[in-house]
């Protein structure tokens, strides 16, 4: 059996994505949090000085849309053919780039970044919302399975549910438009795979 160890960070970020599919299938791992004090000794043994790290079998597989497609792939979760993979994975890059957008605001939030978070809560998070949700809406109505996928849960569906999910703490007044992206969240994490995991995680900002 395939012995599997995610490092990342005691928050969800970037490592959630990963532990929603082994949840989902039912595959043992090791959650290993990395605490921000441990982190600089350890950054210089990593691939790319970055977290998350799935270790399969002891061996190193860096940066998190590589170890979310890797791990989507084994277990069923990565689209019925090449084609939805594909779509697939066309969202998760348009996700992405929502959130690298909305980084600046992130970053003055958790006082890592420069500039004033409430200015940027209107001119980055606001306005990258207003954008760009009613595009993720159409494409969620457009597949008609109730997921991304129109053959139904993938991997996708996690990533951005933990985006919604953040993205509602932070402004719950401007997501409050989008209800079919808010139960799209409710959805995925009623899947009864996840109930267990999702009442029992600590809870993070991000």
């Amino acid at each position: 059996m395939v012995q599997y160890k995610l490092m990342y960070f005691p928050v969800r970020g970037l490592g959630e994505m990963a532990r929603l599919i082994l949840h989902y299938a039912n595959v043992p791992y090791e959650d290993k949090h990395i605490s921000f004090e441990e982190w600089p000794n350890m950054k210089t043994t990593t691939p790319f000085g970055q977290l998350p790290i799935l270790e399969v079998d002891g061996k190193p597989l860096a940066q998190s849309f590589a170890i979310a497609r890797f791990l989507a792939r084994k277990h069923g979760l990565a689209g019925k053919d090449d084609w939805e993979s594909a779509q697939l994975d066309a969202i998760a890059d348009f996700m992405k780039d929502v959130a690298t957008e909305c980084r600046p605001y992130f970053m003055a939030l958790m006082g890592r970044g420069e500039g004033d978070k409430d200015e940027l809560y209107n001119t980055v998070f606001k306005t990258s919302m207003e954008k760009n949700m009613p595009v993720l809406e159409k494409l969620l109505k457009e597949s008609g399975s109730g997921f991304f996928a129109k053959s139904g849960v993938s991997w996708v569906d996690f990533y951005i549910a933990n985006f919604m999910e953040t993205f509602e703490e932070l402004g719950p007044s401007v997501m409050s438009a989008y209800k079919d992206l808010l139960k799209h969240k409710e959805t995925v994490y009623a899947l009864p795979q996840l109930k267990k995991y999702l009442e029992s995680r600590p809870k993070t900002q991000f």
